[in-house]
């Protein structure tokens, strides 16, 4: 089983992360903010990944850190999880309708780690979360999952829609690459022999 736990520690958050790459799309999402513990628990079903989250955050500041930190120490987990990156399908992608809403992620998971985000939103919030921490998220998720990360919102008018659209886009992409591919099975899916 590729599993993983992963705990951090600073003056503005502190997080543990345990997931399991081969589970079923289990979730126990506390973060102190009901919005982004609902887009953990659509990513969490839709890649069918287990996964447990606790933080605990400086939200009498704002959510930044929380937001953030949380998608680094996600990131770190599923990387560790992967293990050498071996035998694993390493790309994928996703297209994502949700009513009015079309969203696409594409990824490739090649310990070389980038982050394209065309997402914009007609909102600065959801709930009561700054639509600008999405890309926060998306962005500690893809340096620390060592993830080449594209992730567009084609179109759509509806903020909840959007964002909604992008986490499980990124979930099914993800659910893709970290698939056991027998073709490479013992390999690294690349010309230079390792990830």
């Amino acid at each position: 089983m590729r599993k993983a736990e992963v705990q951090r520690e600073t003056k503005e958050t502190q997080i543990k992360v345990e997931l399991n790459l081969d589970g079923s799309g289990k979730s126990d999402i506390q973060t102190g903010i009901g919005f982004f513990d609902h887009m953990l628990e659509s990513f969490t079903k839709h890649s069918a990944i287990d996964m447990k989250v606790r933080t605990v955050g400086d939200l009498h500041i704002d959510m930044h850190h929380t937001v953030e930190d949380t998608g680094i120490v996600i990131g770190k987990a599923v990387l560790i999880a992967l293990g050498d990156l071996k035998g694993i399908t390493r790309f994928g992608h996703a297209y994502i309708p949700m009513d009015e809403t079309l969203s696409r992620a594409s990824l490739d998971l090649c310990n070389r780690p980038y982050l394209v985000w065309k997402v914009e939103f007609k909102r600065d919030k959801v709930g009561e979360m700054d639509t600008e921490l999405f890309k926060e998220f998306f962005h500690a998720f893809a340096m620390n999952s060592g993830a080449c990360l594209h992730v567009e919102n084609l179109y759509g008018e509806n903020s909840h829609h959007i964002i909604e659209s992008c986490y499980k886009a990124l979930a099914r992409a993800l659910r893709s690459a970290i698939s056991p591919d027998p073709v490479f099975a013992g390999e690294a899916a690349s010309t230079k022999g390792s990830l």
